[in-house]
């Protein structure tokens, strides 16, 4: 006799059977990167018998099917497809936000790292540079060596000049600093030397007529070069020097009792005035003729324009200069005449208060001088302290309200070219 449940417990066997092999038929596929003795339990489709179940009937079979994706060379179904692409957007989502975190937390290190590296650009550049003017230093020294022979003349005569003034000008402001004890002897050949340089000078330049231009009248030289320019106007801006610093070794010739420390002092700040007014109209005739030829060089109505316009604007600026020296100069000239006093004469007793001993020289009294802070000084020290000070030299009380400049027989070292 036929059993049905026999046949039924048979069916269930094969089919079991048939779904293992299946199973590990798909596991087995190429690409699946499993290897054949692989256990069923590492692929994505498990079967599972269970012959007993608390709500289920005795001897059902329960197949558990469990998608993963790349385990198993199955094709995805549409629904797996979709959870798919939502994970995988989501694992996106998740990514770029780490990375953005991360890029926020390595932006103050950025930051950081910015002045660094200008600075090491910055650096680099300058061995950039350091390296290109080593390579270039010998053709800068050709060049240099170049310039200097074709104008040695001009460059050996400015040091000279140079150098007689600096030195004349030392010994003068030493001489006058000395005062009764100067030597009359040293002054003399100081203004012998300062004349023979200047007749020396003219006489071996006599054809080019360089005087000419003391008097605003145009030497004979050509105007067209710039070099020939600086060439007239330096040298006679030393000659005029030269001239006003003879006037005060002149001075300092006189006897005391002729003219006196404190007159000669006034003397000297009158003629450095005069000096630098004079010396600032002595280049214009020049540079007015060297703008005005620039047009007569270019031989048209538009180079003319052009050099006319360039002499007005010198011209104009010079104006400007004029006024601004014209007050200095009318200044100076008000306390050359009025020669405003300290304060007034002291008296023995005075003098005995202050045990007739001067705070600057640390001598006795010569022509003793009362301020009005009631501090008492001789008149030549003090005289000489406000060459350059305003202000008493004990208490700091302001005693005058302006620098007599120039009064210690100084020459200004500015070189007038312009």
């Amino acid at each position: 006799r036929h059993n049905p449940q026999t046949n039924t417990s048979g069916s269930k066997e094969k089919q079991s059977k048939a779904m293992q092999a299946s199973c590990s038929h798909l596991h087995n596929l190429p690409g699946t990167g499993g290897s054949e003795t692989a256990p069923a339990s590492h692929c994505a489709h498990t079967v599972r018998m269970t012959g007993e179940g608390s709500c289920h009937h005795p001897g059902d079979i329960h197949i558990q099917i469990s998608s993963v994706p790349g385990e198993c060379g199955e094709s995805p179904s549409p629904r797996n497809l979709r959870s798919g692409s939502q994970s995988n957007t989501q694992g996106c989502i998740h990514s770029r936000l780490r990375s953005h975190s991360h890029n926020e937390a390595r932006q103050p290190d950025d930051a950081t790292m910015e002045p660094g590296e200008n600075g090491s650009s910055s650096i680099s550049e300058f061995r950039y540079l350091f390296h290109w003017l080593q390579k270039s230093l010998p053709y800068i020294l050709i060049l240099c060596v170049k310039l200097v022979m074709q104008h040695i003349t001009g460059i050996s005569l400015g040091i000279g000049l140079l150098t007689t003034f600096m030195y004349a000008n030392k010994s003068i402001v030493n001489q006058v600093f000395l005062r009764e004890r100067c030597s009359k002897v040293q002054c003399a050949c100081l203004l012998v030397f300062l004349a023979g340089s200047s007749v020396l000078l003219y006489y071996t330049f006599q054809s080019q007529s360089l005087y000419y231009s003391l008097i605003f009248l145009n030497p004979t030289l050509d105007f067209s070069s710039f070099w020939e320019v600086l060439w007239i106007v330096g040298i006679t801006d030393f000659i005029l020097k030269f001239l006003f610093m003879g006037f005060k070794c002149l001075i300092l010739l006189v006897p005391s009792f002729v003219m006196s420390f404190k007159s000669k002092g006034y003397w000297y700040m009158l003629i450095e005035e005069s000096c630098q007014y004079y010396r600032t109209f002595v280049p214009i005739p020049v540079w007015f003729r060297y703008l005005v030829s620039y047009g007569e060089l270019g031989g048209s109505v538009t180079g003319w324009s052009l050099g006319i316009l360039l002499g007005l604007l010198y011209l104009i600026l010079k104006l400007l200069d004029f006024f601004g020296h014209l007050r200095t100069f009318r200044q100076a000239v008000r306390i050359f005449l009025t020669r405003p006093s300290y304060g007034v004469t002291a008296s023995k007793r005075q003098c005995s208060e202050a045990d007739d001993l001067c705070s600057i020289c640390q001598a006795e009294f010569q022509k003793p001088i009362l301020l009005i802070c009631q501090h008492i000084f001789c008149e030549e020290c003090i005289t000489l302290w406000f060459n350059r000070e305003k202000t008493c030299p004990l208490c700091r009380t302001v005693i005058s309200d302006h620098v007599n400049k120039w009064k210690d027989g100084a020459t200004s070292s500015h070189l007038q070219i312009y």
